[in-house]
């Protein structure tokens, strides 16, 4: 019947699309990201992203098995806006000293969507019995929010000194 009341596991699954739709289009809008960044070390952080990236991916076909559905990803708004943003970014300061800092910011929310996205799930995992589903979800989760501690090193340790220091 469609009106069945909606379950946490219904949720769960739902969250489970967005994320997974909104990682097959960072695996998209990363090489790019890659391509526009002046600085070798942001150039770098985004291509090992990028890997990372993919092995997000594997991880949440495994969590689809584990709950024996089909990986199938769900339209993300709130991806397609972040990326859109990024874009954005590119187009407006190609060429100036800003731009690697705008690049970096951009990323740094895409890092927090995720990070979001992966700790609710891991919650939820657990709530409902999943263990294993959580072990998963907790490794990308802990990869993370190790890049997003990777890009703020290197947004306070250079890239927005840099910015700053060429537009003055």
């Amino acid at each position: 019947m469609a009106n069945d009341p909606k379950t946490l596991n219904d949720l769960f699954l739902d969250t489970l699309k967005d994320i997974y739709y909104a990682e097959k289009q960072i695996l998209k809008a990363l090489p790019k990201m890659a391509k526009a960044a002046t600085a070798p070390e942001l150039k770098q952080a985004f291509e090992k992203h990028r890997d990372e990236t993919e092995m997000h991916v594997e991880r949440l076909t495994d969590v689809f098995e584990i709950v024996g559905k089909a990986p199938r990803g769900k339209t993300c708004d709130a991806i397609l806006g972040i990326i859109e943003e990024g874009k954005s970014i590119i187009e407006e300061f190609e060429g100036s000293p800003a731009l690697d800092a705008g690049l970096l910011a951009s990323a740094q929310a895409v890092e927090h969507y995720e990070i979001s996205r992966y700790g609710t799930l891991k919650a939820w995992a657990q709530q409902l019995g999943m263990a294993n589903a959580a072990k998963l979800l907790d490794q990308t989760l802990t990869e993370e929010m190790k890049t997003d501690q990777t890009l703020s090193q290197l947004a306070e340790s250079k890239i927005n000194k840099q910015a700053q220091a060429k537009a003055a």
